[in-house]
């Protein structure tokens, strides 16, 4: 039982890691940050959280989730500095806490990143279905609309950006990168519009009552608006995936820092002033729909700006997907890498320098729950491995400055150790104000990961095999 708390070496990942391509630039990671970040986060979820939890206080509940993300982001970006490999929180975990803990990370990771993807791509296809076939006459019927918990067969449309997606991320990063800078200033444009005329079209009367009675639960009133916060984390998914870029990162040390912290910032500048806006625009009441920035254009009878939003959400959510997809795959080939999945998810393809296993593996799942799990279904499950990422990495940036053998002349983050201590703790009350039922579902997921890693990753891990 000694060995499962091994500690992985910071060499070792650099050396393994040296066949990556380094191509990335802090603009790049900037590109690649927003791209997942705005994407069904800003499209989709404002409009169920309003109705459901917070009114239009989820303004409110976008900026405590943003804050805390940013605090949490600084963590990553320190690890990224000091040891710029793939594999993210896993890796990170596998050096400061030991191997058993690092593999429970990335297992809780790889629920995030692959239900992430399948989350976006259900909500592409729902601008797709509902604003693009819908308006050229093209209706198709319902078992190729929704998947059989919502009485259909297959989502169509979800599961073909999914496989579209893949063949972009399996021809290499420089593709990647070339797609997401031009994608990211189209989706930004469009969004800001919406800001800007959605403002001239705002009532007041929407914003009475600010935070809606029937949401004041415990603790201390604030439960709906503390659930919807958890529950909105989701919409900052992405910026941690920058830290499995870090590896393919031209200056690490630096950049990866610039790229997190840039993201959240104009993430949370984007997302609280969208929310307000949608809000005004719509009483939170009738926003429980999968394209409210649409829905709410629509209602005030702007069908032009209809249209341009919806090709904003689409545009989004494209870049989204390829900066998820490819935060997943990368880690998915780091626990091949080490032995602890099959070793040929770590091999990576000569001619594109991408872990091409890897990308078919992650393809397949993420196809899979895109075509058949409905879109509250996933983002349910997606947070819980989210924030028990976020404890560990903020908690981390104490054993990680102790660490006399990992030097770091790069990013730091500041006023150690009281952020570190105050992003671990707001993660854990924000994973305990989850639903329940997402909940169960990690625990019982982080129990299949057990399993797996004691009849299959302990005896095949590369690490244990080392004398």
């Amino acid at each position: 039982m000694r060995d499962i708390f091994k500690k992985q070496s910071v060499d070792n990942y650099l050396k393994t890691d040296a066949r990556l391509t380094k191509s990335l630039t802090a603009r790049d990671l900037l590109a690649l940050g927003i791209g997942a970040i705005i994407g069904t986060g800003i499209f989709i979820l404002p409009g169920h959280e309003a109705a459901q939890h917070a009114g239009p206080a989820v303004s409110i509940a976008f900026l405590i989730s943003g804050i805390v993300a940013g605090v949490v982001g600084m963590a990553y970006a320190e690890f990224s500095s000091a040891m710029p490999v793939a594999g993210s929180a896993y890796s990170f975990g596998s050096v400061i806490y030991g191997e058993s803990v690092g593999w429970i990370l990335g297992w809780a990771l790889i629920l995030e990143y692959f239900l992430s993807v399948s989350a976006q791509a259900v909500g592409f296809a729902s601008y797709f279905n509902n604003n693009i076939l819908g308006a050229i006459g093209i209706h198709l019927p319902k078992f190729l609309l929704a998947g059989p918990m919502e009485g259909g067969g297959i989502n169509l449309s979800a599961t073909l950006i999914v496989l579209i997606i893949a063949f972009v991320i399996a021809h290499g990063t420089s593709l990647s990168k070339k797609v997401e800078n031009v994608a990211v200033v189209v989706k930004v444009t469009i969004i800001v519009l919406f800001i800007v005329v959605g403002a001239f079209y705002i009532k007041s009367s929407n914003y009475v009552p600010f935070y809606p009675q029937e949401f004041h639960s415990s603790p201390f009133g604030l439960g709906g608006l503390s659930t919807s916060a958890a529950t909105v984390f989701f919409a900052f998914i992405g910026f941690d995936a920058l830290a499995s870029n870090s590896a393919e990162t031209i200056n690490p040390k630096k950049d990866v820092a610039k790229g997190i912290i840039g993201t959240v910032v104009i993430a949370i500048i984007l997302y609280v002033a969208f929310s307000l806006v949608l809000t005004g625009v719509v009483n939170y009441k009738q926003l429980n729909v999968d394209d409210p920035a649409a829905f709410a254009l629509k209602t005030i009878h702007l069908n032009m700006w209809n249209k341009l939003i919806t090709i904003g959400a689409l545009v989004g959510i494209f870049t989204a997907l390829l900066t998820l997809f490819f935060g997943g795959s990368r880690l998915v080939y780091a626990l091949g890498r080490d032995g602890l999945l099959p070793q040929k998810m770590g091999e990576v393809d000569m001619k594109y320098s991408v872990p091409r296993n890897a990308i078919i593996v992650a393809t397949v799942v993420q196809a899979f729950f895109a075509g058949l799990v409905p879109l509250t279904q996933l983002t349910e499950l997606i947070n819980a491995g989210t924030l028990l990422a976020f404890i560990f990495i903020s908690f981390g940036i104490i054993p990680l400055r102790r660490r006399k053998d990992i030097p770091n002349d790069g990013f730091k983050m500041p006023l150690y150790p009281v952020l570190p201590i105050f992003a671990g703790l707001a993660s854990l009350y924000f994973l305990l104000m989850l639903p329940k039922s997402s909940k169960i579902t990690v625990v019982i997921w982080l129990i299949i990961g057990v399993i797996v890693y004691f009849t299959y990753g302990l005896k095949h891990s590369k690490l244990q095999q080392k004398k």
